[in-house]
């Protein structure tokens, strides 16, 4: 059984986040949990945190053992940039882009085929 979580409109980069992301691909949820504990960048709070939400889900939707789950699919993909101005000399003007994205965390108690 394949359970979900999803975190939208985050204020990070997809690009950085996807860093975050390619490192816990794949693993067991007790390694992926220390990686993301010590972990030096941002993303990877709060990939922690949705993380803990799907592992949550697994348990009290679908009774799920935790110590079997792994992390089956985890993606980040681009969300709506805000888009903001900043003043400038003689009047000017410069476009700030803040990216924004959802990111996806599936857990699954099955092995890959």
């Amino acid at each position: 059984m394949e359970v979900a979580a999803k975190l939208r409109f985050t204020r990070l980069s997809p690009q950085k986040c996807r860093l975050v992301c390619d490192l816990i691909r794949g693993m067991p949820i007790d390694r992926a949990l220390d990686a993301l504990k010590f972990h030096h960048k941002k993303a990877a709070a709060v990939v922690k945190k949705v993380l803990d939400s799907a592992i949550a889900n697994a348990e009290h939707n679908f009774g799920a053992d935790i110590d079997q789950l792994k992390v089956a699919k985890i993606f980040a993909d681009a969300g709506p940039t805000y888009k903001r101005t900043a003043a400038r000399a003689k009047g000017r003007a410069n476009r700030i882009l803040k990216p924004t994205c959802h990111i996806t965390v599936v857990v699954s108690d099955e092995e890959s085929k």
